[in-house]
Order: C-alpha cells, then sequence, then structure tokens
C-alpha cells in the first residue's frame, strides 16, 4: 500500500531555506573555531545572495503564474506558493539584511567574542522568516514565519545592553506578545469562519456568500489588521517604535525599518488577497488606520530633533502610505502597496548608511542626537 506524501522542492524553497541554514552554519562555525568574526559575515552574505539568486525566476512571471511547493497529496492546496510579488517581496528581504550587515560589520571588533556570531545568526534567522511568511499559505506557516521575523529583532535590540536598548526591546517584546495573541485569535477565527486552514480566495469564498460564517470572517481581517498594524507601526498600534528605534543600534534600527516591515507587508498581502470575495467594505478599516497613521506620524515628525526618532516617526507615516492602497482590494492595489513598500525601504536604508557614516565621523551621541538637516518633508 503506497503512502501519500507532501511534495517538496527544495529549489522553490530556496530563499527561506538559505538564511535558515546560513544562520545554523554561522552558530556552528563560531563553537568550532571561534574568533572568525569576518568568517561569519562572509558565511551570512553567501547565504544571503544564494537566496537572491533563487527568487530571480520568479520576479518575470506574469499573473496567475507561481512557484510552489509543500503541496498536500493528489493535487491539493499548497502551503507555500511564490508568486512575482511573493518573489519581490523576498528578494527585498534578503538584499535589505545583506545592506543590514554591511552597516554592523565596522563595529564588530567592538562586540564581546561570541557576540557577532549570535547577532549575524538573529538577522538571518529573522529574514528566513520574512521570507518564508511571503510564500506561506497556510496559516500555521503563515503565523510562524511572520514570529519568526519579529522574536529575534527582540534580542537585537537588546544586545546593545544599554538602559535605553533594554526599554526599547521591552517596549518591542510587549508588542509582539500583544500582536501574537491578536494574530492568533484571527487565526482561529479564519478556521472557524472559513473551516479551512488556508488563506486562499477559495477558502474564504464559502464562507463569504454564508450570512452566519461571513461576519466571522470580517472579524477576522479586522483583527489580523489590528496585529499586523503593531508590525507595521500604524497608529494607534505604534506606540513602541520611536521607543525602539532609538534605543537600537543604528543597523538594527534600519533592521526594522526594512526587512520587519517587508515581512508585515507580505504577511498582510497574503490575507488581503485571500480575502477578494468580501470587497473593499471589509478594508474600510485600512483606510482610517491608514489616514490618521500618515496624519500623526508627519506632525510628530515634524517635532522631532534627533535624526533616529525622526525616521522612527517617518516609518508612522510611510506605514498608512504603504496600507492606503490595499483599501481597494484589487492586484493593482496589491502591487502599488508592494512597489512603494520597495521605494520606501530603500530611501530609508540610505538613510541609516549615512547617519552610520555620520556615527563614525561624529561619534554615535552627536550623530543620533544632534540637530541634523534632513532634506524634504518629513514623511
Amino acid at each position: 500500500m503506497s503512502q501519500a506524501v507532501i511534495s517538496v522542492n527544495a529549489g522553490i524553497l530556496l530563499p527561506v531555506l538559505a538564511p535558515a541554514v546560513g544562520a545554523a552554519v554561522v552558530l556552528v562555525t563560531d563553537v568550532a573555531v571561534q574568533h572568525l568574526r569576518r568568517a561569519h559575515y562572509v558565511i551570512a552574505l553567501v547565504a544571503l545572495m544564494v537566496g537572491v539568486l533563487a527568487t530571480l525566476s520568479g520576479l518575470g512571471m506574469v499573473a496567475g503564474a507561481a512557484r510552489r511547493s509543500l503541496c498536500l497529496p493528489g493535487g491539493g492546496q499548497c502551503m507555500y506558493v511564490a508568486d512575482s510579488v511573493a518573489s519581490t517581496l523576498q528578494l527585498a528581504a534578503l538584499l535589505a539584511a545583506a545592506l543590514t550587515l554591511l552597516l554592523t560589520w565596522p563595529d564588530d571588533k567592538r562586540e564581546a567574542p561570541g557576540a557577532t556570531a549570535v547577532i549575524v545568526s538573529l538577522v538571518l534567522a529573522a529574514t528566513a522568516g520574512a521570507t518564508a511568511v511571503a510564500g506561506a499559505r497556510d496559516v500555521g506557516s503563515w503565523l510562524i514565519g511572520l514570529e519568526l521575523a519579529t522574536l529575534p529583532t527582540v534580542a537585537l535590540v537588546a544586545l546593545r545592553g544599554a538602559h535605553s536598548a533594554i526599554s526599547g526591546a521591552v517596549a518591542l517584546l510587549t508588542t509582539a506578545l500583544v500582536s501574537f495573541g491578536l494574530l492568533a485569535l484571527s487565526a482561529a477565527l479564519w478556521f472557524t469562519a472559513t473551516r479551512s486552514g488556508f488563506l486562499t480566495p477559495s477558502s474564504a469564498l464559502a464562507a463569504s456568500i454564508d450570512p452566519l460564517r461571513r461576519p466571522i470572517l470580517v472579524l477576522a481581517v479586522v483583527v489580523v489588521i489590528a496585529g499586523i498594524g503593531f508590525k507595521l507601526s500604524l497608529v494607534p498600534f505604534h506606540a513602541w517604535t520611536p521607543e525602539t528605534y532609538e534605543g537600537a543600534p543604528l543597523p538594527i534600527a534600519a533592521f526594522l525599518a526594512g526587512v520587519s516591515k517587508i515581512a508585515a507587508l507580505a504577511a498582510l498581502l497574503v490575507v488581503i488577497r485571500a480575502v477578494t470575495p468580501l470587497g473593499s467594505s471589509a478594508l474600510a478599516a485600512i483606510a482610517i488606520v491608514s489616514a490618521v497613521s500618515m496624519t500623526l506620524g508627519n506632525i510628530m515628525a515634524l517635532r522631532q530633533d534627533g535624526v533616529v526618532r525622526l525616521l522612527a516617526w517617518s516609518t508612522v507615516a510611510q506605514a498608512g502610505w504603504v496600507v492606503l492602497p490595499l483599501a481597494a482590494v484589487s492586484p493593482a492595489a496589491v502591487k502599488a502597496s508592494g512597489e512603494y513598500l520597495l521605494a520606501y525601504v530603500l530611501a530609508t536604508l540610505l538613510v541609516f548608511a549615512v547617519v552610520a557614516a555620520l556615527v563614525q565621523i561624529m561619534g554615535a551621541e552627536r550623530a543620533r542626537k544632534h540637530h541634523l538637516a534632513v532634506p524634504g518633508s518629513a514623511g
């Protein structure tokens, strides 16, 4: 009697597997041969570049085409689907992680022995979570990938050891726990409404036409927006952002503004694309939250003197712009949201690179606290 098994294509999973394996290799290398700080960065950058190469074949796929893995027997649904949108977000996360490591590299000699391996492995682990959530199509993988992209950042913020870093890490951890609770609740509501563990339009369609299950499905979407709102720094879920950014080392603040935001948007897009049968009325909450985020974020950014806090409030404002197109449920809205996020991440990482260069010239306190002139609007 033959036994049915889940089909696995490791090549399609490579954007997730490469950083995950890289994190394990870094830790094993550090145990086997200590004090090889540079080697950790080389291993990490090679792993990230392998992941980058694996995403390239998915970038040019036409609408509706996708690469699938972890598929159920008998031609059933797949737990991992990488289309052009997912591949683009994965590519952005991998490149942003590589830039974070390059920003960290000049300061590695200031770290205690073994700390470099921990920092590099945590960055790779969080990046693996970000790439995983972009392709996840079942509730379990989606939730685990999103939390894997979040929890290592708490340790990355705290490793600096200063009082402000510990305070920022506690704020981030508290937010992460609340967010996880909301997302777990939303997963339960989704399963109750759809009777399926897959985040697909076909799963939502049956619930959307059932008058008893549709309200539960709408509630699931609203709770998802709240849970991911913490990770995207949307108002009123933004309170952790200025404190955490200011307490974190500059490269880690850049990581929070880059890879973490990509992971959060990727998770939101998976849900938005699954609930297209509900129509735009179910996502009116996104329009309200985005408008408030844009307004408050820009007003508060204009009041800041320190460049890092300015960038933190700018993140709040930009989060509103990122999710605003999603209020209209359509493929064009998903594309617009993703493209705007990529432009924001690129600009923000460049700003953090400039600030990091100023740190080398002026010193950390002057560069972070100094009244720096930042051209353009606060947002």
